[in-house]
């Protein structure tokens, strides 16, 4: 120890401020982590490849950024030293924290570094939502582009965000179908309307704004609508319904006919099938007044005979009824400007006069071209814009209207629209980070809280250099407006995962037999199934009919079986959509109405339908509509973490996954993520079998999985996390049994020590003792999706001191919010190096 002392002591800075942290780590420093780190981390230790006294100096050990960011992080979370170990005092703690922050990472909250962002082009979700809000036109990005990688969590990250030359050939491709399906092309067409189904009365409807019915082909339907004529001339009626099937197979079959004014026009037979349209388009000649319009369906086939879920989702046959089109009058004289139209052109008519006709064209491009780079465009932008859009419009068929949509579509494909430019206000002092300008910050606003581009209101004040005197009303105003969905939705769906669950893989049937002990029953009876529908083909193709009718008799009683065993449950689309909206909507009504974030751990309310409140078995609860409702004072619900989304998605598609549960907690609420596997670790399933070939539970595999030294220093963490929420299963359904086996207590320790004896004892730790983890890990995750970039060490001044508000505030909504929106990462650009 007298050398390293006399080591350390041998390399103090030249500057004065390194001098004083220097003489402060040896005086002050140096014995903390004596006391309470060398026995594992000095000396001759170096658990987890960590030691303190293996440098020359003190001048190279300050230099050691990622070491002293994990040691902060570890103290600060209570993991370091391990709860069984002597703990630090807090004024220790204390000066440990002040020396690591000013000494040895060199932070300066009087000007704190906003950290490097690298240059970001609009993800799927930003370029779907720009493109409507600046066109009009809903381009299907999750169609037509590649997956977005994900950094940190998030979509949204500049340093994964590439540009492939695949992608930029998408670009260019998605600039000519937008101009060609969204924008007029000419000045007048045809009218063309579409009516919803919600149109149609009588038997089969379904509700006056429903845009499509589905009716089944097992059911009878007679539907009828009255179409207004208002003004004479030739009008073409057409018809948009379409049968389609599930992918199972279905024997539903129905007759469908359509009738316009009295006349039959289709008499049809619908079946199962990939898309099967009722094709119908008449032109007639019609006089003010009333017409009648028929729909009906007829069914073929006994409800009886529709087959049973085996696996692949309940079968289903159905006509998709969309309503119909009405094309007209269509007469010359009763031509309109397209759809569209007044969202470009100002004008009635385009001028005739060259001189004017050019004027115009520069008075749309400049305005449509600010819009979309999102800042004022400069000249010689506009008029090249121009120069394109003349040559195109005297091209063979060409208009003023398709001169305008060509040089839009370069618009759409040039660089300053696809990528997040940024600009910065100019400094006086060069060691200052500069700020972002207004029109940047405004960029930056709309994406974090909008995801799509700043509205005019942003861009006018940006313009009149006073965003930033308004940011605080602008804030508000942001996120009373309902395109703040779209931060639930990203922000939240990716931090909680919950926009996962409707795709998450998961075998309902499985997860059943599971719980109750039959998994083997359930497999041996599906292999019957698979056998018999084997031999039924193979004895069709010999023409056995005496042996396919016995056949089909015994899968008719084990069909009987199998529909008699106990309550059918069935892991639906619906539910799945009312589970990730009751995360949607909790998040989103904590958000408008200011409350405590600490809410969304603990708390007694949530937001149900009448299907999820059956399948959380909360009653008085009916209907389809979800709205807030107060919990059961009994109920272990209340809160993300048991929520049937995030259940569902840290589940594995036949069984929950304490691991992935307790992982979840441990990185999304503690921000305290244990390392990656090491390699070549096996399977849990694996240790599910007991010396004895016995099936053991997972918490009887898991303590297995613990005793493998590899394992255990993860797992002690991540596992009674898990394990606190084993009853509930991979569907987020109360169980009390598994493998038919009553599960054990979720009784618990969290690796700092504190014990709980279920999992509302865990959500309570989780916001008392635990707050200020929840807070920072809350904090962090916010400005790595504000900014597009994973933390830095800069941010540990501009995250402490939020956390610092929410403390003093309760934990409220906009504390976070609004802190990290005026906080130099979000307001800054790093200083150009020198």
């Amino acid at each position: 120890m007298l050398l390293l002392r006399m080591a350390l002591g041998l390399c103090f800075c030249a500057a004065a401020r390194g001098d004083d942290f220097a003489a402060t780590f040896d005086e002050k420093i140096l014995p903390i982590l004596e006391d309470n780190c060398f026995s594992c981390h000095g000396e001759g230790e170096d658990k987890g490849k960590v030691s303190f006294d293996t440098f020359g100096s003190t001048a190279e050990l300050m230099k050691q950024t990622d070491l002293w960011v994990h040691a902060l992080h570890n103290v600060r979370s209570g993991m370091m030293p391990p709860a069984k170990k002597k703990r630090p005092s807090a004024e220790d703690v204390a000066a440990l924290e002040d020396w690591i922050k000013r000494g040895a990472l060199k932070l300066d909250p009087a000007n704190p570094d906003p950290g490097r962002v690298t240059l970001r082009r609009l993800n799927r979700v930003e370029y779907r939502n720009t493109i409507r809000d600046l066109t009009g036109y809903d381009f299907r990005t999750d169609e037509e582009f590649p997956a977005d990688d994900t950094g940190y969590g998030f979509d949204n990250i500049g340093d994964v965000l590439s540009t492939s030359p695949l992608l930029l050939e998408k670009y260019l491709q998605a600039a000519e179908t937008i101009v060609a399906k969204g924008l007029p092309l000419e000045n007048r067409v045809t009218a063309q309307r579409n009516y919803p189904a919600g149109m149609f009365r009588g038997q089969g409807e379904r509700g006056e704004n429903d845009w499509e019915y589905q009716l089944s082909l097992y059911d009878p339907a007679d539907l009828t609508a009255q179409l207004e004529i208002k003004t004479p001339g030739t009008y073409r009626v057409i018809l948009n319904a379409t049968a389609r099937g599930s992918f199972s197979y279905d024997p539903g079959r129905a007759t469908g006919t359509w009738s316009v004014n009295g006349k039959k026009l289709l008499d049809q037979e619908l079946k199962w099938s990939p898309g099967q349209k009722m094709e119908s388009s008449l032109e007639v000649k019609w006089e003010a007044g009333t017409y009648p319009l028929q729909l009906t369906l007829a069914p073929l086939v006994d409800k009886s005979q529709q087959p049973p879920d085996l696996g692949d989702g309940p079968p289903s046959v159905n006509l998709h009824l969309s309503g119909i089109t009405l094309i007209g009058p269509m007469e010359p004289e009763h031509t309109v400007h397209p759809p569209n139209y007044e969202r470009f052109f100002t004008r009635d008519d385009v001028p005739s006069d060259p001189g004017e006709r050019q004027d115009y064209a520069v008075e749309i491009l400049r305005r449509f071209a600010s819009k979309a780079f999102r800042r004022p465009v400069d000249e010689a932008t506009v008029l090249k814009l121009v120069a394109i859009a003349k040559q195109s419009a005297e091209a063979p068929g060409g208009t003023f209207e398709k001169g305008i949509a060509r040089a839009i579509s370069a618009v759409l494909a040039s660089p300053r629209f696809l990528f997040r430019m940024e600009r910065t206000q100019p400094t006086k002092d060069p060691a200052e980070h500069p700020l972002l300008d207004e029109y940047a910050l405004a960029s930056r606003l709309s994406y974090f809280l909008w995801s799509t581009m700043p509205d005019e209101t942003l861009l006018r004040l940006a313009g009149h250099g006073e965003l930033r005197k308004k940011l605080g009303e602008q804030v508000e105003r942001m996120l009373e407006d309902k395109r703040s969905d779209e931060f639930v939705k990203n922000f939240a769906g990716q931090w909680l995962q919950t926009r996962d669950v409707e795709s998450v893989s998961i075998d309902a049937r499985v997860v059943l037999s599971r719980d109750s002990g039959t998994e083997r029953e359930n497999t041996e009876r599906f292999q019957t199934f698979r056998r018999l529908n084997k031999e039924i083909d193979e004895a069709q193709k010999a023409g056995e009919e005496a042996k396919v009718a016995t056949l089909r008799e015994e899968m008719k009683q084990m069909r009987a079986k199998f529909r008699g065993n106990g309550r059918r449950v069935e892991f639906s689309g619906s539910l799945r959509t009312a589970m990730r909206k009751e995360a949607e909507m909790f998040f989103r009504y904590l958000l408008k109405e200011d409350r405590s974030v600490l809410e969304l751990i603990e708390t007694d309310s949530t937001f149900l339908n009448g299907e999820l409140a059956n399948h959380y078995g909360v009653p008085g609860v009916d209907g389809g509509d979800m709205r807030l409702v107060k919990l059961p004072p009994d109920s272990p619900r209340g809160g993300i973490i048991t929520m049937g989304s995030v259940l569902a998605v840290t589940s594995n598609p036949t069984r929950t996954s304490p691991v992935k549960r307790g992982l979840f907690i441990l990185d999304n609420i503690l921000g305290t993520p244990p390392p990656p596997a090491p390699p070549n670790i096996p399977a849990l399933e694996a240790s599910e079998k007991g010396a004895d070939g016995k099936e053991l539970t997972l918490r009887d595999a898991l303590a297995l999985h613990r005793e493998q030294p590899l394992c255990s220093s993860c797992h002690n963490r991540m596992d009674p996390l898990g394990l606190a929420l084993e009853n509930f299963n991979a569907m987020g359904l109360w169980r009390d049994k598994e493998r038919g086996q009553q599960l054990a207590s979720p009784e618990g320790q969290l690796i700092t020590g504190e014990k709980f004896a279920d999992v509302r004892e865990l959500k309570h730790l989780l916001v008392t003792a635990r707050r200020a983890d929840y807070y920072r890990c809350l904090t962090e995750k916010l400005l790595t999706y504000a900014i597009g970039r994973g933390p830095e060490p800069g941010d540990i001044t501009t995250v402490d001191a939020i956390v610092e508000k929410l403390e003093a505030s309760g934990g409220k909504f906009s504390t976070v919010i609004t802190g990290i929106i005026e906080s130099a990462p979000f307001q800054k650009r790093q200083r150009p190096s020198t």
